[in-house]
């Protein structure tokens, strides 16, 4: 079956309404970051249980998509995506009136099971909905729900946790996503089920992983999160320790990467669909070299050279996924996409998982503080973007 045809206003809403969906998904994922202070103060939280709270969403991200791989498809592309963003909804709203942590732990992994499943079905009804010649733009459109996250998102969150309580932007964000879920249900078209057989989870499987083109897509995405995530979440400690910013100033990266992004993924989508996938992913990979390199390098500087590097990082390491997405997303038939973009969304969360946790078994701190071994990190970052570059020229495009 070749992509729903929409008309051009009939397109463009509904790019608009997956990337809003996509905004509550990052900003619920985003927001409890921020708020570690407060919780483990107010709900008598460690460390060490706060860092299995922010764990526990992607974990079980990755695993629902995995597990919904074997239904995806079996179900109108609507439905799915109405019913699993619903859950998203609840969950986070649960959050929201968490009594202590293990409620909040709970909470969390809901949160996350029904939330990386409505990635999968975002990239599906693209997919399905999107022509080639045009995916690459609207994916870049769907992808500016991060920057928006970064710029208003969870800056708005921290307002509200600030001035009221930490449970208020969990409610905020399910009180946004019950508006779009209503929305959604009005305007969402129903794209019939790809494959009605109940087939066992083997032959899933098989049909999702004996395709060679699948394997290179895989690897694709996993070395691009363990490119990514592995200098990502600790940028905030060694920009405080090594670089000597305060921890207010560490909303400024966001806020000014964020704004940056903003701009840019609409740019990057485009160019994606004018020079082809693969080329726009090769060029972006090579230059995300030298922000990678500089992060992980950066010596103490005066906070607008800081700015300078982390935005320059964001908007590449960022951009990168645009066409990648774009790729991955034709690197399958019609009749296994659902499966294999669920497949692909598991692979990503789990990757990430893994990407964040092995720089911990080198990173270390001196008397003073200092983060050891983030130079490290980043040459390992560095080398995943090069084998990323070689898998992109191997991923070849389907439909």
């Amino acid at each position: 079956m070749s992509a729903l045809i929409l008309t051009p206003a009939a397109e463009k809403n509904l790019v608009r309404l997956l990337a809003g969906i996509q905004f509550c998904h990052i900003v619920d994922f985003m927001i409890l970051m921020p708020l570690g202070p407060q919780l483990m103060r107010l709900l008598h939280i460690t460390p060490g249980q706060f860092g299995l709270l922010v764990a526990a969403y992607t974990l079980s991200a990755g695993l629902a998509g995995f597990a919904c791989a074997f239904i995806i498809d079996r179900f109108d592309r609507r439905r799915m995506l109405l019913g699993v963003f619903s859950g998203f909804v609840l969950a986070t709203l649960a959050c929201g009136f968490a009594w202590d942590f293990h409620s909040l732990l709970v909470a969390r992994l809901l949160a996350g099971m029904f939330g990386g499943v409505v990635g999968a079905n975002i990239l599906a009804f693209l997919g399905d909905c999107i022509p080639e010649e045009r995916r690459g733009a609207a994916t870049g459109r769907v992808m500016t729900a991060f920057s928006l996250a970064a710029v208003a998102g969870v800056p708005l969150g921290v307002f509200l946790a600030t001035h009221f309580s930490w449970r208020t932007p969990f409610i905020f964000v399910a009180a946004a996503g019950l508006v779009l879920g209503l929305l959604a249900l009005r305007t969402l078209p129903s794209i019939p089920a790809q494959d009605k057989s109940r087939v066992a989870m083997k032959d899933t499987l098989q049909a999702v992983f004996r395709v060679g083109n699948h394997w290179r897509a895989f690897a694709l995405i996993a070395a691009l999160m363990l490119a990514g995530f592995s200098v990502i979440p600790f940028i905030s400690p060694y920009m405080v320790h090594n670089v000597g910013l305060t921890e207010s100033q560490l909303a400024l990266i966001y806020f000014c990467g964020g704004l940056a992004t903003l701009f840019t993924a609409p740019l990057i989508g485009r160019l994606s669909d004018r020079f082809g996938k693969a080329r726009t992913l090769h060029i972006l990979a090579a230059i995300s070299l030298l922000p990678l390199f500089a992060i992980t390098h950066l010596p103490a500087l005066p906070l607008p050279w800081v700015l300078l590097t982390t935005t320059f990082f964001m908007v590449f390491i960022s951009g990168r996924l645009i066409p990648a997405l774009a790729l991955i997303t034709a690197a399958s038939t019609t009749g296994l996409r659902g499966r294999f973009l669920s497949m692909n969304a598991a692979l990503q969360q789990l990757a990430a998982s893994a990407a964040a946790f092995l720089p911990t078994l080198i990173l270390t701190q001196d008397a003073e503080g200092h983060l050891l071994n983030y130079d490290i990190v980043g040459y390992g970052a560095m080398t995943m973007t090069i084998v990323a570059m070689w898998l992109a020229g191997k991923v070849f495009i389907k439909s």
